[in-house]
């Protein structure tokens, strides 16, 4: 079988959820067919890992992104019925691309990872292909709760994009043979977006072994949050967290540390920071491990958060008890309730976080340890792809 991969951004390394996500099931992929991979890169950094990606599939084609030029295209588009996500991600060349790959190396099946990569699927010279679409999450809901929260004119251009990419949604999940997402949450909104579209939840994992503590657990008062600074949802949530929680968790606990950990912090954010010595902001770092294995307490602050947050189970795999908004809990799978405090309310918030500071570090490790991630490893939440690729390939042959 030959598959050809889409993918909006190239994935490696996999340091950021949409990135973990395709890396596993490429990793997946490559023992049980000929992968071809098309991916999206958006810069220097990014381009620079295409060698470790060619080590698990037969062939890569890669395509850079013109950031400016394509937001330039994107004010433009507000004019018209084009989604915002199509526009920015975007790339000359893409389809010159995708049909020399169909004509030397033709597909069985195509999987497109996430709606941005999806509307390649249904145009020629993929039209007609057996399609996995793989939503992770219903990236139309993300933009309509954002606009929620968001002010104007933020408001209005989210709007516009929860109804013009929902409506593509809908029409890519009911061409796809199977359309996957990450929970039964996501699951519901896609059926409801797209009743006639196939629907399977095909969930996130967590690598065990790699974040197992190497020792024993920190007496440090650092409180951590890892994510990618540049994603709203992630800023906004650290900002609220600063602003809101933060003052009343150094009030009772004056000796608390907290470090922010993750790629492309936003100046209004840097700024926001260096007002204080007690906060360590890190940008991006080789290994995320090491600041998880020496805090105390991991956080995940969303207000928005749609899909599975990988942050949240990575804390726990190494070994931290977690403070999550209930955004970031109606996600998690439910194996890690039991070493996640849920709060709303600044106040309820920094109770849960000087709860755990106070606690022994023993204790705290202990409290991450009564999560049962073992279901959880990649290994078993890919496992049901094996009938759905089977399942495409036999559409194709139906239609031969």
């Amino acid at each position: 079988m030959r598959v050809l991969f889409l993918t909006h951004r190239l994935p490696y390394a996999p340091n950021r959820g949409d990135r973990l996500r395709a890396f596993h099931i490429l990793q997946w992929l490559r023992d049980r067919a000929t992968v071809d991979l098309v991916s999206l890169v958006h810069d220097d950094e990014e381009a620079t890992h295409v060698d470790e990606v060619r080590a698990f599939v037969s062939n890569v084609t890669t395509l850079r992104v013109p950031w400016v030029r394509n937001r330039l295209r994107a004010v433009a588009a507000l004019a018209t019925s084009t989604p915002l996500t199509h526009t920015l991600l975007d790339a000359p060349g893409v389809t010159e691309a995708l049909t020399r790959n169909v004509i030397d190396r033709p597909p069985d099946v195509v999987f497109s990872f996430g709606s941005g990569m999806a509307r390649l699927a249904l145009r020629p010279p993929l039209a007609g292909l057996p399609l996995i679409l793989d939503l992770v999450d219903v990236d139309s809901r993300k933009w309509r709760d954002l606009a929620a929260a968001s002010p104007p004119p933020l408001s209005w251009v989210y709007s516009r994009e929860a109804k013009l990419l929902g409506a593509f949604e809908a029409r890519a999940a009911a061409t796809a043979v199977v359309t996957l997402v990450v929970n039964d949450r996501e699951a519901e909104i896609a059926r409801s977006l797209s009743p006639s579209a196939t629907v399977q939840v095909i969930a996130n994992g967590v690598e065990l072994d790699r974040l197992r503590p190497t020792a024993a657990p920190s007496e440090r008062p650092r409180i951590v949050f890892c994510g990618v600074m540049n994603y709203a949802p992630n800023e906004q949530g650290i900002r609220w967290f600063i602003n809101d929680v933060w003052p009343i968790v150094k009030s009772r606990r004056p000796d608390a540390t907290l470090a922010i950990v993750g790629a492309d912090p936003t100046a209004s954010l840097k700024a926001l920071c260096a007002r204080d010595e007690k906060i360590e902001l890190t940008g991006r770092v080789p290994d995320v491990r090491p600041w998880l294995w020496e805090s105390a307490v991991g956080i995940a602050p969303l207000q928005v958060a749609r899909g599975v947050q990988n942050k949240a189970l990575e804390a726990i795999a190494a070994g931290l008890p977690i403070v999550i908004t209930p955004a970031v809990a109606e996600g998690l799978p439910r194996q890690v309730s039991a070493a996640s405090s849920v709060a709303a309310d600044p106040e309820f918030f920094a109770e849960h976080v000087g709860t755990l500071l106070a606690m022994s570090a023993d204790a705290r490790r202990a409290r991450a340890e009564l999560a049962d991630l073992s279901a959880l490893q990649w290994s078993n939440t890919l496992h049901p792809l094996g009938q759905l690729l089977e399942s495409a390939l036999a559409s194709l042959t139906r239609r031969a």
